[in-house]
Parts: structure tokens; sequence; C-alpha cells
């Protein structure tokens, strides 16, 4: 997937916002101010960290060797992609959607509320 493929597909999920708070070089997607994207768009090939349970994430790490332990992110809780073509974009979009997913599931009644 291409940088403007992602940013597009996160940018389409329901409450997000698209920030730079670890400055230029990071993209970070929130949903209601919580995060579940980093996107490195500055590295080649693209990487992004993405949210995941953490029984599943020690699974992909082990199958897949683009995916590792998110760097500067809670290694039981975070996976980091690296977007060289050996996942599929079915498999990449799942796995965007299953961090979003975790993440709304945290949020508060009213905030869940907000964004449907």
């Amino acid at each position: 997937m291409t940088l403007e493929e992602i940013r597009r597909y996160c940018r389409s999920k329901k409450g997000i916002t698209e920030e730079l708070p670890f400055g230029p070089s990071v993209l970070v997607f929130k949903v209601m101010g919580k995060m579940f994207a980093l996107l490195a768009w500055e590295e080649n090939p693209l990487s992004i960290s993405l949210k995941c349970d953490p029984d599943r994430a020690a699974a992909l790490r082990a199958y897949y060797p683009a995916i590792r332990a998110a760097y500067h992110m809670n290694k039981r809780h975070w996976n980091m992609i690296r977007l060289d073509n050996s996942l599929s974009r079915d498999q990449v979009e799942e796995l965007i959607d299953h961090s979003y997913d975790l993440v709304v599931k945290k949020l508060t009644r009213n905030q869940k509320k907000s964004i449907t």
C-alpha cells in the first residue's frame, strides 16, 4: 500500500484525527484522542505501528517476518508492520481495523455514541 492509500483508509474511519505529535516524520491516527496507528511515512519501505491483541501480536510476529514488536511502544500490545508487499492489502487493512476496533472498544459510552 502507498502512503496515500494508508492515509485514506485510516481517515475513512469514524472519529479520526491525523496528527504529528512526535515530529514531522510520524503521522499519528487517533480515534477520540487515542492512538490506533502510527505511520512512519519517511521510511522506505513504509512502516505502520498498530495496536494488537497480545496473543495475536505474538502469533503474527512468529509467522510474518514483516511484523515485529513496535519501536518505542508497549511491545506486548503494539506491532510494527513493514509495508514491503509481503502482506496483502487486505491483511494490512484488517490489521488497521483490528487496531481501530481495540481502541474503540475502550472508549466511554458517550465517546462511542459521538462517532456513530
